[in-house]
């Protein structure tokens, strides 16, 4: 499953046994021309069972896939997925394996063909799942931050100009401090716009939390709010299911573990039709000391000053009303 789509050479050695070794080895300091080929150092080390974790990470998104496929789910879930930066042939940004591609790919062999919409909401550009699809009919659209220097750094990541060749592969970077009023616009003036023009009956939505207040990252001031406040986390996914697609939801970045876990157990109450009390108080257990100050569910904002002028959201509003004309005409 993992050969659909990365390559033989790269999985050899990340599935070898000897990568146990080579992880040993790695972590005492020396360097090893194979792993800086493959991506495997950095920010991608080996590390111990490196390939009981590539065929888990990969498997549960495609298992997840194959739910919706056979029509056993309607909405389908692998939180440790969402690893959209993973190369066919190199690790990168934390991925290892390209558990977004390959769940796309398996998605794309339903029958009747779907139409596909990816919608990434990381903080960080989908570089490689934007690459990959660049061609295919399957439309990306991720909502990240980007400036100099910030990872990963790519052409591909600015604005989408609505002259763009490809009207398919989507890009709205915003600002320090994108908060709940900003994501509001933005799906009202980009992400709802292009799924009427687009009409998919399958989306793929990678749900990494690092642009939530808190994070290490503190770039955004996203809250995860209730599904009735407007322009949150849990709003925006809430609206995503109300499309009735069917949907699979992935996992992806987030560095403050206690809001990564706040943010997925909630989503996951919204997926299932019982959303939790976002104020509910949080169940004591071994790591509850880690929840502190609020002890609640919620992520709430914080004092950031959101930097998305006015004047730069209607830009994203009158490119992305163009580039939906574009694809509803095509």
């Amino acid at each position: 499953d993992l050969l659909v789509y990365h390559d033989q050479d790269y999985l050899d050695k990340v599935l070898s046994p000897d990568s146990q070794e080579d992880a040993s080895v790695f972590q005492k300091g020396s360097t090893d021309s194979d792993n800086a080929e493959f991506g495997l150092e950095d920010d991608c080390p080996m590390f111990p069972k490196l390939p009981e974790y590539v065929k888990l990470v990969g498997g549960a998104s495609l298992t997840a896939a194959h739910a919706l496929k056979d029509d056993k789910a309607d909405v389908a879930i692998s939180w440790d997925g969402g690893r959209h930066h993973a190369h066919k042939g190199r690790a990168s940004g934390f991925c290892y394996v390209a558990d977004c591609i390959l769940s796309i790919l398996s998605l794309k062999r339903m029958n009747p063909r779907p139409r596909i919409m990816y919608i990434d909401l990381d903080l960080h550009f989908s570089d490689a799942v934007s690459q990959a699809f660049a061609s295919s009919g399957t439309l990306t659209l991720s909502i990240h931050h980007s400036s100099q220097g910030f990872f990963p750094v790519s052409p591909l990541s600015t604005l989408t100009s609505p002259t763009t060749e490809n009207p398919y592969m989507l890009s709205i970077p915003l600002q320090k401090g994108a908060s709940n009023e900003t994501y509001y616009s933005i799906w009202h003036n980009a992400v709802q716009l292009i799924k009427e023009a687009f009409n998919p009956n399958v989306v793929v939505v990678q749900c990494g939390v690092d642009g939530l207040a808190g994070d290490p990252c503190k770039t955004f001031n996203w809250s995860l709010g209730g599904f009735e406040s407007q322009g949150s986390l849990g709003w925006f996914i809430h609206r995503i299911l109300e499309w009735n697609c069917k949907t699979l939801l992935l996992g992806g970045g987030g560095y403050n573990s206690p809001n990564a876990a706040r943010a997925w157990a909630y989503l996951t109450s919204i997926a299932c039709g019982s959303p939790l009390d976002i104020d509910a108080d949080i169940p004591d257990h071994e790591y509850f000391p880690l929840y502190k100050p609020s002890f609640t569910l919620d992520v709430p904002r914080g004092s950031m000053k959101d930097e998305n002028t006015s004047e730069y959201l209607a830009e994203i509003a009158t490119n992305f009303r163009s580039l939906a004309d574009r694809i509803r005409n095509a």
